[in-house]
């Protein structure tokens, strides 16, 4: 597909999850079967080796399997995607990065150097190294709350000037103020937030999500999106009811349970009973059991039936 600009770059975007087998070895059938669902969504596109695709937690040639798969059946499709080319070694990120260029993504996703903070010209000279090796494409910068630097608006508008391809951002967001500091020193940028903030985030200048919600349900998800164009007070208040779904039955398991932010995304979509993913994530790390997805099922069609209606 051609390259995205970054207004092109919105709405509500699926990521891959790897259904690991009992042998912990990547289920690439179910792999496909999930991807062939998510296309069948209508999300706004899929992206791979995202945090919740355990990026950190795979070889090269499996790298190249999902992303080989995943460029297969979106070019097929006619469905926009973006490749994940993180790691927490910038080698290896800039090697993913250049292997990824090759499928055609619509944009190419990176983290800053992780195991050693970089400081702002070091994360601009990372930056622009990748944008060098997979132009024409273009990049989003990758900056989730447990990321070892944030950076400000005004940082980032500085590397949006020096580095000329990165057309977005995936952040927490922040304000009113934030999002205006935003416009004033990146206006160019496409921002993503969080799938649970979206309705929110949206009115005050966010443009899409990498999405938890699509995780629970992606049909959902979308019909979601649909309301927050055309209903958006009844949009705010189903976003009130994600939150306390979230933070009463989900993240628990995180903050008391000591469980991943991708193990949690597995557990949503176990919860939502979409695809055959499972909960199981690679040693050493734990998913929350199964048990505990069929568990929350009725609760969250009870607590959010737009999500879950045929």
């Amino acid at each position: 597909m051609k390259p995205l600009i970054a207004d092109q770059i919105r709405g509500t975007w699926g990521t891959l999850l790897l259904p690991i087998d009992q042998g912990d070895a990547i289920d690439f059938a179910r792999l496909a079967d999930e991807i062939d669902y998510l296309i069948d969504s209508k999300v706004e596109g899929i992206y791979s080796n995202g945090s919740a695709g355990e990026l950190h937690n795979q070889d090269e040639s499996e790298f190249d399997r999902i992303n080989t798969i995943l460029a297969e059946k979106c070019e097929a499709a006619g469905m926009p995607f973006q490749i994940g080319a993180s790691h927490m070694d910038p080698r290896i990120s800039l090697g993913r990065a250049k292997r990824a260029a090759a499928y055609q993504p619509g944009a190419i996703q990176v983290i800053l150097p992780d195991w050693v903070p970089v400081s702002d010209d070091e994360a601009g000279d990372f930056l622009e190294r990748i944008a060098e090796a997979v132009a024409p494409v273009g990049l989003i910068l990758y900056l989730p709350g447990h990321a070892k630097r944030s950076l400000d608006a005004e940082t980032i508008g500085q590397l949006a000037q020096r580095v000329a391809s990165l057309v977005g951002i995936k952040t927490l967001g922040g304000d009113k103020s934030w999002y205006q500091s935003m416009q004033r020193n990146a206006p160019d940028l496409s921002i993503f937030v969080p799938g649970h903030d979206l309705a929110s985030a949206t009115q005050l200048g966010a443009h899409g999500s990498y999405s938890n919600v699509a995780c629970l349900s992606p049909r959902g998800a979308m019909r979601w999106q649909k309301m927050m164009r055309d209903d958006k007070a009844s949009a705010l208040e189903l976003e009130q009811r994600i939150k306390a779904f979230m933070s009463t039955h989900i993240v628990p398991f995180r903050d008391q349970q000591g469980h991943s932010n991708t193990a949690l995304d597995k557990l949503l979509a176990a919860t939502g009973g979409w695809g055959s993913v499972g909960t199981r994530l690679r040693w050493p790390y734990r998913g929350v059991s199964i048990a505990e997805a069929q568990k929350l099922a009725p609760i969250a069609r009870d607590a959010l039936p737009e999500l879950f209606e045929t």
